[in-house]
């Protein structure tokens, strides 16, 4: 029996550095924010995520420990924030 393995597609590496990056949104954990890159990357705007939990099987947060920094572009911060807001960011709709 033989059959085709069919790869995930590789992200692209993080920056090295954060400059050029604005804070879009503090979450309370990694879950949260990577449903928030998730949606943020499928609109074509890059996402880094910031946090000072090591990763962990078994993850926890107790309080603002567990916060996630969500960063992105400083040119995508606006079109970012009418997402997070569901405002269109094109023209009207008729």
């Amino acid at each position: 029996m033989t059959g085709k393995v069919i790869p995930f597609p590789s992200r692209a590496p993080e920056p090295e550095d954060e400059r050029g990056f604005e804070e879009l949104a503090r979450v309370r954990d990694q879950a949260e924010a990577l449903v928030l890159r998730g949606l943020l990357e499928s609109h074509g705007i890059e996402v880094l995520l910031r946090s000072h939990v090591a990763p962990s099987v078994y993850p926890f947060s107790v309080g603002d420990q567990g916060a996630v920094q969500v960063l992105v572009r400083r040119e995508a911060l606006a079109a970012s924030r009418r997402l997070l807001a569901g405002t269109p960011s094109g023209p009207a709709a008729p």
